[in-house]
């Protein structure tokens, strides 16, 4: 495994709502790059100092990866795991009552 791949992707929301995965520090830095400039924050410049640092090695992809994943919650980007979805829709319930 390459030394900038996540151990498990960040799934995002992007566009008009479609989850996409990020898979490595290098995705990462990517989307934080094409931010819009008017809503960076705090926890955008945190996120993006921590992958290019994690790109020069200096960090863990992982570490890199928590600051991305934390400036995504903050921006209501995370996209719901595909199991949650699922299983709280009725119809793909794994409950043997649930038609």
């Amino acid at each position: 495994m390459k030394p900038d791949m996540f151990k498990k992707p960040v799934r995002i929301l992007v566009g008009l709502g479609f989850p996409t995965e990020v898979r490595s520090v290098m995705d990462a830095y990517r989307h934080l790059v094409e931010w819009p400039i008017s809503l960076r924050d705090g926890p955008h410049s945190v996120a993006l100092k921590a992958c290019h640092a994690a790109l020069r090695g200096e960090i863990e992809a992982e570490t890199a990866r928590g600051l991305f994943a934390a400036f995504a919650e903050k921006h209501d980007l995370l996209a719901p795991e595909a199991d949650s979805i699922m299983a709280d829709h009725p119809r793909w319930s794994r409950d043997p009552h649930v038609s």
